[in-house]
């Protein structure tokens, strides 16, 4: 275990369970995460764009799939495509209990800082070598933004971006501090220092669907880290919405955390 994690620490830690199908150990001081859960053909996509930019030769590759039962996973097709672990979340949970998961795994490894990029292939994964070079120039929390100067949406629904510019983003920017634009995005950076904060604590129960994203983007500003947005490309397909969260029901959900979230409901 690493020195900065003691065990007593580690003990407290509230992990889903998961397996892990696939681990060929640490190449890198920093890794990508990418949560999945049956993204078919977008998710092969998604890995050989990376391959073609040789993300995993600055980055080891991790993904951390919720149950996926289209058979878009086959280990050996994505070991020819760059990436080191593949950890099977076997408990219950949505994205944030995934997410705990793979930054559990990620920092009992010794990674410096974690990339998360969702595997819906979405968002260009041209932009991981700059999140990298944040953290590398001491920022704690890298945000990716289609909103601001450089960034690029393409086919937004016109629902989501509303929410977004005038609800979800503002919201959090009154109540962190800091000017955010861009909050429901799930690609985003974080350094160890951040993610290993007794008083962020992102390792509880609490964090089972969506809490994990609106909670960091909240509290980390409030505790005075280094954050940033990053100008990056969103592209959706035409005529389909590539996403988990349902519309009515769902959205409601996040909204629900957003607010929990602005007035300090998840803090530790």
């Amino acid at each position: 275990m690493p020195t900065d994690i003691t065990s007593a620490v580690r003990k407290t830690w509230q992990v889903p369970s998961f397996e892990t199908p696939l681990w060929l150990g640490r190449q890198h001081p920093w890794c990508v995460v990418i949560p999945v859960i049956n993204e078919g053909e977008r998710i092969k996509s998604m890995l050989a764009r990376m391959a073609a930019l040789n993300i995993h030769g600055i980055a080891d590759i991790i993904i951390v799939d919720g149950g996926t039962t289209d058979g878009s996973l086959e280990l050996q097709a994505l070991q020819q495509v760059g990436v080191r672990g593949l950890l099977l979340k076997t408990a219950p949970g949505k994205l944030s209990a995934q997410l705990r998961c793979a930054y559990a795994f990620a920092l009992d490894q010794g990674y410096e800082g974690i990339v998360t990029i969702d595997g819906n292939d979405k968002d260009d994964p041209e932009a991981i070598p700059r999140f990298i070079d944040a953290l590398k120039q001491g920022e704690d929390f890298v945000q990716a933004s289609r909103f601001v100067s450089g960034g690029v949406a393409e086919n937004t629904p016109k629902s989501r971006d509303f929410a977004i510019r005038f609800i979800h983003a503002p919201m959090l920017s009154l109540s962190s501090g800091f000017k955010w634009t861009d909050t429901t995005q799930g690609f985003r950076a974080y350094s160890r220092k951040l993610l290993l904060d007794p008083k962020v604590a992102i390792f509880r129960d609490v964090f089972m669907t969506y809490e994990l994203l609106a909670y960091l983007s909240y509290r980390a500003p409030k505790l005075g880290y280094r954050c940033v947005e990053l100008p990056t490309v969103r592209r959706y397909p035409k005529g389909e919405v590539p996403t988990k969260i349902s519309s009515v029901k769902g959205n409601l959900s996040v909204l629900e955390v957003l607010f929990r979230a602005c007035f300090g409901a998840y803090n530790p």
